[in-house]
């Protein structure tokens, strides 16, 4: 039985990472964007800065947990300790998102800290479903599971990713947090059809957006989040929006993170989509279709 947040300031509109160089902004005022998103690990001390930090920041606008260490597709036990962590910031900040990845990144002896491609197969996804149940049954309430980018993808595939995270919402009950610039490193990456990928998944199953910036290089494209969102990734931002609907969508910048005022342009380029593109009625019987 999975349950809701007590509190009901669910996250909507267009969101911002909140970031260590951007605190005292935070503290001193409430920038102008619907809700902001931190990694979970960051905050599961029992005090200290950054959890008053995060607390405060929580009272006035929604905060969504996303996860970076969980690591739910490994091979070795799923960590008890972080779990019951993940579970202890849960309650204290009561989120409007919780949010995980579809990969792997530990071993029985060592944690590799990278979000590592999965084999997607049906082995895979029994795998992954007994794991992600457990995580929902812990934190009573649904988390969203995001696609990765990747530079290598496994012989043995038998589903392409965004078939597997339907199966996955389908069999646990659980959402997609589709990154859509992950959908285009993949398509540059591995000759995938971003636009396909997004036709695969059901459109109750996605509740929230993420964009960002890449890097071009000559062996790969790289999701470094280092940069402002490339206009081929906008244009597949449009079309998830006609997709799927005005669903939350965050602007991540992890790399050389920039001044706050850069964010908060990225994030009005994001919104200025969403609300034309919610305004059109021929894109809105499209959602509805």
């Amino acid at each position: 039985m999975l349950h809701s947040p007590s509190r009901t300031s669910g996250a909507q509109g267009v969101g911002i990472g909140l970031r260590h160089v951007h605190y005292g902004a935070f503290m001193d005022a409430r920038p102008p964007v619907g809700w902001v998103e931190v990694h979970s690990e960051n905050y599961f001390g029992d005090g200290g800065y950054d959890l008053h930090v995060l607390e405060t920041v929580r009272r006035d606008m929604p905060v969504s947990l996303h996860g970076v260490g969980l690591g739910l597709g490994s091979a070795a036990p799923l960590d008890d300790t972080h779990l019951a962590r993940l579970e202890r910031l849960v309650e204290r900040i009561e989120p409007a998102l919780v949010s995980e990845h579809l990969c792997w990144g530990a071993t029985p002896h060592a944690a590799l800290h990278d979000l590592l491609p999965m084999p997607l197969t049906q082995a895979s996804l029994d795998h992954l479903c007994a794991r992600v149940a457990r995580m929902q049954d812990t934190l009573r309430r649904r988390v969203l599971i995001e696609n990765v980018s990747t530079y290598v993808r496994f012989r043995g595939d038998t589903l392409g990713e965004t078939a597997f995270l339907a199966e996955l919402a389908r069999r646990t009950g659980c959402g997609v947090l589709l990154d859509v610039n992950n959908l285009y490193v993949n398509q540059c990456n591995h000759g995938e059809d971003a636009l396909a990928a997004m036709a695969a998944l059901p459109r109750e199953a996605v509740g929230e957006l993420h964009l960002a910036g890449h890097r071009v290089t000559e062996a790969a494209v790289i999701d470094d989040h280092g940069s402002r969102v490339a206009p081929e990734v906008w244009a597949l931002y449009e079309a998830a929006l006609h997709r799927f609907g005005a669903v939350p969508t965050l602007i991540e910048w992890d790399t050389g993170v920039p001044p706050l005022d850069v964010l908060l342009d990225e994030a009005r380029l994001a919104r200025e989509r969403m609300t034309r593109i919610a305004h059109d009625p021929l894109a809105s019987a499209q959602v509805r279709a």
